[in-house]
């Protein structure tokens, strides 16, 4: 009883205490009504579609950036900005189409267990390839197997960047992960497993079948990539080369057995007209001393500079990695920060580009367990720790209140799979003492200690024993604890693509992921389509009375 009257009486008091943090015009009718009117209009300017052939190409990947992530970067973002957040929109959502895109991969049996929840490999080889595949492979059908070098060949799938090359379009990587890393490996590799970046991770017997690493493929496979922005130096130098940036440390140092300088190797490679990586960082005026990384809107304004200088047009793919990062780390500041950065980069993008013959796709490989719950106030900062140990209402998670034993819990919560339902109890956790658990109805993410009790960071559902009378399928089955895990995982529900520019609205409702690449390819009549496709006037044919058709004017350079 005394339990009960607390809860009630710190909940009247934070109605009293918590001030408004919504702008009082949200109070009059007039101002959602203009604002259905206006969005209305703008639907209504989305009945004349843009049939141009997209000269440039742009996809954004958000690695890990599914639809909750999204929803608190907007939100962290209009904080940023000075407002409450909620009522605030990214660049991206700025898009006039969208879709979901279905991430599953095909199969995994060397993971032992099916692929509703896909990786960034397989997930990579569908948006660039057009092939769905399996956990791990890089640039190869579902007839390989994971590791095994020799049913690779004659499975080999060619990406939307090689499609652009061939077109004779630029074409550029940038990420903020490895350049070998498992998305922009899949633009130029072809590879049984996403983690045989140089050619000391590459099995003997992988060797000896002919197969290459994943760096040697990127300066080999496809002849004069325009630009390549990202990490993973060590695996371009031979062994024990001292890294350039951090010549003390021993992980930074080279890793290739063979020898070989790649990146002097791909230098030599390039045209004497072409614009280094080296001139181009020097000679920007970035205005940083060389131990900073560029943050990755620096990137994509230099990749897109000069990859304008081709008036074929270009493609680029542009990867915000470490979203991905920040959430297996169960750091959701992190990667928050990551997708306002990636959005950031959305914008630079389209200051320097014209929708009129750019097509721009912003999307995500997969998601994550991430989700915002409870009844947070308006404007409440997502990002923070908790700085208070109340028991509040507006301060729970997911399915309910904190349960009762004095916890204060987080608005942005996150982790691999729900919690034990309501009991509690001690339980022996790897590598720790006993401690006492919270009772709560469900859960995604720890890692943080509250009020009186300790959430490990990280687990997955099991089924606990049904009280008598109870059964399944009457809805009374609640997953229960099996045991922690080292880092959050991904999440297997739809993520959005938001779309831009010549042909955009053939994203649209609820697609296989690996359309994508296709859809892309229709727009500027490379890959498959260069022969189908047709022109602006025979997609005009398809649209009668409500389609637009410009003059392709250049970008702004």
């Amino acid at each position: 009883m005394e339990t009960a009257l607390l809860w009630v009486s710190l909940l009247q008091l934070a109605r009293l205490v918590l001030p408004s943090t919504f702008p009082d015009v949200e109070k009059e009718p007039q101002y959602w009504k203009d604002l259905g009117r206006q969005t209305l209009e703008e639907a209504l300017r989305l009945q004349k579609l843009n049939l141009n052939t997209a000269r440039n190409l742009i996809l954004f990947l958000g690695d890990g950036m599914g639809i909750s992530t999204i929803t608190a970067a907007r939100i962290l973002r209009g904080q940023m900005d000075g407002d409450s957040g909620e009522s605030s929109r990214l660049h991206m959502e700025n898009f006039p189409y969208l879709a979901l895109s279905k991430t599953y991969n095909t199969d995994c049996q060397t993971y032992n267990t099916d692929s509703q929840v896909p990786d960034s490999a397989g997930t990579a080889t569908a948006f660039l390839c057009g092939v769905k595949t399996n956990k791990g492979l890089v640039g190869l059908s579902a007839a390989a197997t994971l590791g095994s070098c020799n049913t690779s060949r004659g499975h080999e799938v060619d990406s939307i960047l090689k499609w652009a090359k061939a077109s004779g379009r630029s074409v550029g990587l940038v990420t903020t992960t490895g350049i070998t890393h498992g998305t922009p490996a899949a633009a130029y590799a072809h590879s049984p497993d996403r983690d045989w970046y140089s050619d000391a991770e590459l099995p003997a017997e992988a060797a000896s079948q002919g197969c290459r690493d994943i760096a040697w493929q990127l300066v080999h496979n496809i002849p004069d990539i325009e630009v390549i922005l990202g990490g993973g130096r060590k695996y371009m130098f031979p062994s024990g080369t001292p890294d350039i940036q951090h010549p003390q440390e021993a992980g930074a140092k080279g890793t290739r057995q063979d020898g070989q300088d790649l990146v002097t190797l791909w230098y030599r490679k390039k045209p004497p007209s072409k614009v280094s990586l080296r001139q181009t960082i020097c000679h920007s005026s970035w205005r940083r001393t060389h131990l900073l990384p560029p943050t990755l809107t620096e990137m994509v304004d230099v990749a897109i500079r000069i990859l304008q200088k081709n008036p074929r047009g270009f493609f680029l793919l542009v990867e915000g990695g470490r979203i991905d990062h920040g959430h297996h780390a169960g750091q959701a500041s992190l990667a928050l920060h990551e997708t306002v950065e990636l959005d950031l980069a959305v914008g630079i993008a389209g200051t320097l580009t014209s929708e009129e013959d750019t097509l721009t796709l912003v999307t995500a490989d997969h998601s994550h367990v991430f989700t915002l719950g409870g009844y947070p106030p308006r404007g409440k900062p997502n990002t923070r720790g908790l700085g208070s140990t109340k028991i509040l209402e507006e301060e729970a998670v997911l399915y309910g209140g904190p349960g009762g034993k004095g916890c204060a819990l987080s608005v942005l919560v996150e982790g691999a799979g729900l919690y034990k339902g309501p009991g509690g109890g001690d339980w022996a956790l790897p590598g720790s003492r006993k401690r006492r658990l919270c009772t709560m109805e469900a859960w995604l993410w720890g890692r943080v200690t509250w009020t009186g009790c300790h959430i490990p960071p990280f687990y997955m559902g099991t089924a606990p024993r049904l009280q008598d009378g109870q059964r399944k399928e009457e809805g009374h089955h609640r997953p229960g604890h099996r045991g922690a895990l080292k880092a959050e995982t991904h999440g297997g529900e739809d993520v959005a693509i938001f779309a831009k520019g010549p042909m955009a609205h053939l994203l649209h409702g609820v697609v296989e992921q690996s359309y994508i690449p296709y859809a892309m390819g229709y727009a500027a009549c490379i890959g498959p389509n260069r022969s189908t496709a047709g022109g602006a006037k025979d997609r005009r044919d398809l649209n009668p009375g409500n389609s637009t058709r410009h003059e392709a004017t250049p970008t702004p350079r």
